[in-house]
């Protein structure tokens, strides 16, 4: 007898659909398992058997077969036990099989039955959905995962019993419903806040910049000078995440494993700090079956890499291609897989190796050449791919001990917000814009207009500066966005000046 049902495998970040097959017939004595499985599935047979077995039932003892396909994807991980065990207890008449041919079932088991947790639950639902399914049975404990997308009943089982009692209409399982709903204007509380920082009310402006055209950001200052402070606070000034921001986000987390069990969905934009030893495997993603690496995960929010030259230049630069085209491409033999990677890259360096190089009241100790040496830890390919780049000054005396308060995040939350709104409008009409940091060099001129000054302007410091082409567009992009926290339709000649003080990385004074 031949029983069908359905699971899913994760490829990247989205899910395929596997038809899971299971003949029992009469002769032979043997399981075989076919459709291209890994070990980990290979071994299912053992924690199948010793599950069905702690029910007091028995596996067929006679020649089984189950099939996964397509045959040409590798079927990896745990997560297959639950579909192999209901189809096979099917085939043996445990169960009736009229049900299973239009569910989608995942799920590992342990040796007493009990159904263990999943990674990559929303992208499962989301196939799901598009595939038609009647119902997705899945660990409970996965439940409030999938029930984000609201349009497939979500079965949530504690154990194979469970779900035997299901199919055999002993006990039926009610769909989960969970019991928050998403707002994107819902207030959340922040523990970080920019009312918190004295003084460093450029730096503030310029993260302000940053954060309401979605652009690149590098902080240079001394030991101290509250970089890594300031760099913590960015997410709260930027825009709540949208519903299908907050459901790509959760997806890339959910294929990870970095859910967190309290919580099904992320509210927050992401902001990932990884060390500096980090790997460029470990930074871009990558393995033996392909996972997202931080650049992924920062997906929608903020990638920091605090002092930057410390980075290995490998890791540093395979963040080139991900910082023009927002997504990564892990190839293999057998596949090529996309990650998206749309983040805001936030970066911090000292001056030089000692730390002093350029400080008020400290001397640099560093010898000749050492500064510009450590600059060049970091490529200049990569450094014209950061649009700001701000020199951080210690804050004094007199502006710590004043009890004079700044703007807080939630003032300026609502001024990037503002110019936000303003570039959602703009680049309405195409798709992928959202912000001046996201618009091809195609459509600048296009969709932007700049007075005559500004132009001269810019040529003036191209020439001094000796300037590339793609800083030429990043400073018209940031100019842009200046004149849209402002309101202003057209860049003006203020504007054009602002934006290009922000190139301070290609300034004479670092070549010492």
């Amino acid at each position: 007898m031949i029983v069908k049902t359905f699971g899913s495998a994760i490829h990247g970040v989205n899910a395929l659909t596997i038809t899971i097959e299971v003949n029992v017939s009469t002769r032979g004595n043997k399981l075989f398992m076919v459709g291209l499985p890994d070990n980990a599935v290979k071994e299912s047979e053992r924690r199948i058997e010793s599950a069905i077995s702690y029910l007091g039932l028995r596996m067929p003892r006679t020649r089984t077969v189950v099939n996964m396909a397509p045959a040409d994807i590798r079927k990896a991980g745990a997560a297959y036990d639950l579909p192999i065990a209901i189809c096979i207890l099917a085939a043996a008449g445990y169960i009736p099989h009229n049900e299973l041919s239009s569910c989608l079932i995942m799920g590992e088991l342990s040796l007493d039955g009990t159904v263990l947790p999943l990674k990559g639950v929303l992208s499962m639902t989301l196939q799901g959905v598009a595939e038609g399914f009647s119902a997705f049975i899945l660990p409970l404990s996965n439940a409030p995962e999938a029930s984000l997308v609201n349009q497939l009943p979500i079965l949530g089982v504690q154990s194979l019993k469970e779900a035997i009692q299901h199919f055999q209409k002993t006990t039926r399982i009610q769909p989960y419903h969970s019991p928050s709903q998403f707002n994107s204007t819902s207030a959340i509380k922040e523990q970080l806040d920019f009312l918190d920082v004295k003084g460093q009310s450029a730096t503030k402006r310029a993260l302000e910049i940053a954060a309401a055209g979605g652009h690149n950001a590098i902080l240079i200052g001394p030991p101290g000078a509250g970089k890594t402070m300031l760099a913590r606070r960015l997410p709260t000034i930027l825009p709540p995440l949208t519903l299908q921001e907050t459901l790509e986000t959760t997806k890339i987390h959910s294929v990870a494993g970095k859910l967190q069990s309290t919580s099904a969905l992320i509210s927050q934009r992401p902001f990932r700090s990884p060390h500096h030893s980090i790997s460029d495997t470990a930074l871009v993603g990558g393995g033996g079956i392909p996972q997202p690496g931080e650049i992924s995960l920062a997906h929608n929010g903020v990638l920091f890499l605090d002092e930057l030259p410390e980075f290995k230049r490998k890791a540093l630069e395979v963040l080139r291609q991900p910082l023009e085209e927002r997504r990564v491409t892990i190839s293999r033999a057998r596949m090529a897989i996309d990650f998206p990677a749309s983040f805001m890259l936030l970066a911090s360096m000292n001056p030089c190796p000692c730390g002093y190089f350029g400080h008020p009241v400290r001397s640099c100790t560093c010898p000749p050449g050492q500064v510009q040496k450590y600059i060049n830890r970091i490529s200049g390919p990569l450094l014209d791919r950061i649009d700001l780049h701000v020199e951080v000054t210690p804050v004094t005396f007199s502006e710590l001990s004043s009890r004079q308060l700044s703007d807080s995040s939630e003032v300026i939350r609502k001024r990037v917000m503002a110019a936000r709104e303003i570039q959602a409008n703009r680049y309405s009409r195409y798709e992928g814009i959202y912000c001046n940091a996201q618009l091809p060099v195609q459509f600048l001129k296009e969709m932007n207009q700049f007075d005559a000054q500004c132009l001269s302007m810019l040529s003036k410091a191209m020439e001094r500066l000796q300037l590339s082409a793609r800083a030429y567009d990043r400073i018209l992009k940031v100019s842009r966005t200046i004149a849209d926290l402002e309101g202003n339709e057209t860049v003006l000649a203020s504007h054009m000046a602002e934006a290009i003080q922000y190139r301070s990385l290609d300034r004479d004074i670092w070549k010492r």
